[in-house]
């Protein structure tokens, strides 16, 4: 079923981590759209270049300040815009627990602003500042990535494309290398990838996210017993609403 997805995100790399089901969505029809708050300029253009593989056909860069992300009225009214353009269905967003125990900058008063933005763009918030868009109650939210997921999307017929996506973010891959390169050990290296010391800090960054993407998408497809080999975790807001029950 298509429907008008939109994804809320702190940084880039979350479009592609949810890739699997904007890219299911687009591809039958539905409508993809991304919001990132924070993205440098090389990034941006790689993003685009993912936003492409995944179907997502409008991709918004907010440019919010880094380490300085608050509930301030322009950054509300900059969220709660494209959530009236966009009009979606659903929005896909970050999970509350995981945000206020990451020690990713700015992902904590993120959170509270995504949250603030949603419930503000069902409203009469902002309507001076934006008076040809009307308010749009969002009915329904995802949290990609959760803590305690209770719902999964199967990446069968989309995985090619999710691996295709990520590597387009070789600027997030790099940073990636460096960062594990330090972190680990030669042994923890070697146990990750055999050739692990030869590979540029791009593909080892590229490698490394490769064998965590694996380790999750097993862990909630086969692992936990599901018909799905690989699958993407995500926690619907709220109680289910089924007109009768599935399989």
């Amino acid at each position: 079923m298509s429907q008008r997805i939109l994804f809320l995100g702190v940084y880039g790399m979350e479009m592609v981590e949810c890739g699997g089901a904007l890219a299911i969505n687009a591809n039958n029809g539905g409508h993809s759209f991304a919001s990132v708050m924070l993205a440098k300029e090389e990034m941006k253009a790689q993003l685009r270049r993912a936003a492409e593989v995944l179907g997502v056909e409008r991709i918004d860069f907010n440019d919010f300040e880094r380490g300085g992300i608050d509930l301030r009225h322009e950054y509300k009214l900059a969220l709660v815009r494209v959530i009236r353009e966009t009009r979606p269905d659903i929005i896909i967003t970050q999970d509350p627990e995981h945000s206020f125990e990451d020690l990713d900058p700015d992902r904590r008063p993120a959170m509270l602003l995504i949250l603030e933005a949603i419930a503000l763009a069902g409203r009469d918030y902002g309507l001076e500042a934006m008076p040809e868009l009307a308010p749009h109650p969002v009915p329904t939210i995802y949290y990609m990535s959760p803590k305690n997921p209770n719902c999964s999307v199967t990446l069968a017929q989309v995985w090619q494309q999710k691996e295709e996506a990520m590597d387009c973010l070789s600027s997030q891959m790099t940073f990636s290398g460096h960062h594990f390169t330090e972190r680990l050990s030669a042994a923890e290296q070697t146990a990750l990838h055999p050739q692990f010391a030869e590979l540029s800090m791009t593909q080892r960054g590229r490698e490394v996210q490769r064998a965590m993407d694996r380790a999750l998408y097993l862990h909630t497809g086969l692992l936990s017993h599901s018909r799905y080999a690989l699958a993407e975790p995500y926690r619907r807001q709220g109680i289910m609403e089924l007109d009768a029950l599935m399989v």
